[in-house]
């Protein structure tokens, strides 16, 4: 491979890895019904909306599910595995494989951003904890449903909340199982943020 070559790899993992973030935020902040008015909320709306209005036309959502964006996501990462394989080794992957990419590589995208939102949360409890930040409030928004089943597991001791570390096991299985599930259906080396 030339310098140009990986030039390029390091680019289209880079975009392509800032939008579908930014996709994939605007998908679960819709599915938890946050705060449509705060300001990272409307960065996200305007950024993903010349690829999603158009697909929403024809993919409505349904009980609050965004699925035109959801969608997208899911054909970004093919799109993206697809370049990346082609510029790697000029080879063209069938749809199938590119497919599984694409649903392995969404959830896994999805696991690790919420890996990094409640260890953000965990972090900015420390430093700022009554802070009226929009991140923080959008956070919070985000990481509340899945932090509120595992602290009725795990209540907090002497106001310390232990449930972030049950959570974070059980985010690691679910990516050790994605991992294996990728390696079975023969594209383990291909999905990307496993």
């Amino acid at each position: 491979m030339t310098a140009l070559t990986d030039i390029f790899i390091y680019l289209v993992y880079v975009f392509f890895g800032l939008y579908l973030l930014a996709m994939l935020l605007r998908f679960l902040l819709q599915l938890v019904r946050a705060d449509f008015y705060n300001p990272i909320s409307q960065a996200l709306v305007k950024l993903t909306n010349p690829l999603v209005v158009p697909l929403r036309r024809v993919i409505p959502g349904y009980a609050g599910i965004d699925f035109s964006s959801l969608l997208l996501t899911i054909l970004l990462q093919m799109v993206m595995v697809a370049l990346l394989v082609f510029l790697q080794t000029s080879a063209l992957l069938s749809f199938f494989p590119l497919l599984m990419v694409g649903l392995l590589g969404t959830a896994a995208y999805l696991v690790q951003i919420y890996f990094f939102a409640i260890l953000a949360m965990i972090i900015l409890s420390w430093i700022a904890p009554s802070s009226n930040s929009p991140v923080l409030y959008l956070l919070y928004q985000l990481t509340e449903p899945v932090m509120a089943p595992f602290r009725k597991v795990i209540p907090s001791m002497g106001g310390l909340d232990l449930s972030p570390i049950l959570v974070f096991i059980v985010i690691n299985v679910v990516q050790i199982a994605l991992g294996h599930l990728a390696f079975s259906l023969g594209i383990g080396g291909l999905v990307p943020w496993l």
